[in-house]
Parts: C-alpha cells; sequence; structure tokens
C-alpha cells in the first residue's frame, strides 16, 4: 500500500492510500478519483514529506519496530491506524444515512433528479451502476472495506 496527499483544482489537500502507483495512475485515468471535500475529479499528486519507519536503538544499533497491521481484501498489510479510521468512517455513514441495500443506485438518482428528500444514503452498487451515476453528475463514493470484512 502506498500514501499519497492529493490536491484537486480549488486547492483541497487530502490524502489516499492505493494498491500501488499503478493504481492511482489507473484510477486517474479512469476517472474514478474525487475531492474528498467538494468532490471535484481534477486531481494531482501534492507534495509529500517521506515516511520514515521508527525505529529504537538496541546495543547501539537501530532496530526497526514493526507497524502493526491488519490484512487488507487483497492480502497486504492495513496500518492499524488505517483500520480504525476506516472503522471511524463506517459508522459516521451509518449513523448519518440511510440504508438502501440493492436500491442505491435507483434512489441516489431519485434524490439527484429531486424526486426524493435529500439525505446521506448508502447501499449496494455495482461498479457499472456507479460508473453510469458518475457519468450523470451524480456523486458516489465506495465505503472501504474492513479487513474482516474479505473473508
Amino acid at each position: 500500500m502506498i500514501r499519497f496527499a492529493l490536491r484537486c483544482q480549488r486547492g483541497h489537500e487530502f490524502e489516499a492510500w492505493f494498491r500501488s502507483g499503478d493504481a492511482y495512475d489507473d484510477q486517474v485515468a479512469r476517472g474514478l478519483l474525487a475531492c474528498a471535500n467538494c468532490g471535484s475529479g481534477a486531481i494531482e499528486k501534492a507534495l509529500m514529506a517521506p515516511s520514515v519507519p521508527a525505529s529504537t536503538r538496541t546495543k547501539g544499533k537501530a532496530v526497526d519496530r514493526p507497524v502493526p497491521s491488519a490484512p487488507d481484501s487483497f492480502g497486504t498489510q492495513l496500518p492499524a491506524g488505517l483500520v480504525e479510521v476506516i472503522r471511524k468512517v463506517r459508522q459516521h455513514v451509518r449513523d448519518n444515512s440511510d440504508y438502501v441495500g440493492d436500491r442505491f443506485a435507483e434512489e441516489a438518482r431519485r434524490i439527484h433528479y429531486e424526486e426524493s428528500e435529500r439525505r446521506g444514503i448508502y447501499g449496494e452498487a455495482t461498479i457499472e451502476q456507479a460508473r453510469q451515476l458518475r457519468d450523470e453528475g451524480i456523486e458516489v463514493h465506495p465505503l472501504p472495506k474492513l479487513p474482516e470484512e474479505a473473508n
């Protein structure tokens, strides 16, 4: 996993995790990235300080300390802090949005076209449904999976 600092055309800065640099490039090329603040799809990498692993000294030698982590759905390791952030994000969505199940795409359109009350929703959609929603100008974001959901 690699973390990039990103910036949208409006100057909002945020961070995102990717499986690799190529995965980032692929998502940008396919228009799958959007600003976490305003939804703008014009995203670029921002300047970011390198991440240096912590170490301790043992008898004059530096020893790297392992970072606690959990496997993600690809079998790679996620830092424990990231797993906790994912838990909090998912809980916030559950607490502040309506679950609409597999009717997500339909309900998102109804809200967008003002046929239903404006509110936060979450549910299930296929990748194709999500692409169609974005093509219509409807903002959608996948919820990140927790390690235990990968099984």
